[in-house]
């Protein structure tokens, strides 16, 4: 979400499953809307090994970006936050059919064949390389570190911060 030029990069690694994920959801609207066209957010997938449908739901969140782009992988993002607590098989393909124009029978071959698990896995890495202690969810404004889903000022303030700091 952004421009592919702005001053702020927000990382977001983030768990379909996670509670204070969804939590932070709101907090993640007011940022992009009060920073419209200075801040970019990037989603990375970390579904936690204990949420037993965090990893399908991240693959097929892959999947229909894959087949339908950023703006209605955002839209799926949604629907499967405001389902996090049965994100079941049956619930990804559900969901998946109210997005419209996805591909069912290529999307239920990529949950089959796990398509997209080697680049979920990518971005779990990409965070453990950091050195920081990953829990969900997690942020990393232009490279800085901001753990959990703290409150729009803290964001703000972290926010203003990095568009203050000299352009590299």
């Amino acid at each position: 979400l952004g421009p592919a030029n702005a001053r702020v990069v927000i990382q977001h690694f983030s768990d379909f499953q996670c509670p204070f994920c969804s939590r932070v959801l709101p907090t993640v609207d007011q940022i992009m809307e009060r920073y419209r066209g200075r801040v970019r957010f990037v989603w990375r997938d970390y579904p936690l090994p204990f949420h037993n449908n965090a990893m399908p739901a991240a693959e097929a969140g892959r999947e229909v970006l894959a087949q339908r782009g950023a703006d209605a992988f955002w839209r799926y993002h949604h629907l499967m936050f405001q389902n996090s607590s049965n994100l079941d098989r049956a619930t990804l393909e559900r969901l998946a059919g109210e997005i419209g124009g996805v591909n069912m029978d290529r999307f239920r071959a990529a949950l089959d064949n796990h398509t997209h698990q080697a680049a979920v896995r990518e971005d779990m890495a990409a965070a453990d390389a950091t050195g920081a202690q990953i829990g969900t969810p997690a942020f990393f404004i232009n490279g800085k570190f901001v753990a959990g889903a703290l409150p729009f000022e803290e964001f703000q303030r972290r926010i203003d911060a990095a568009l203050a700091a000299p352009a590299h």
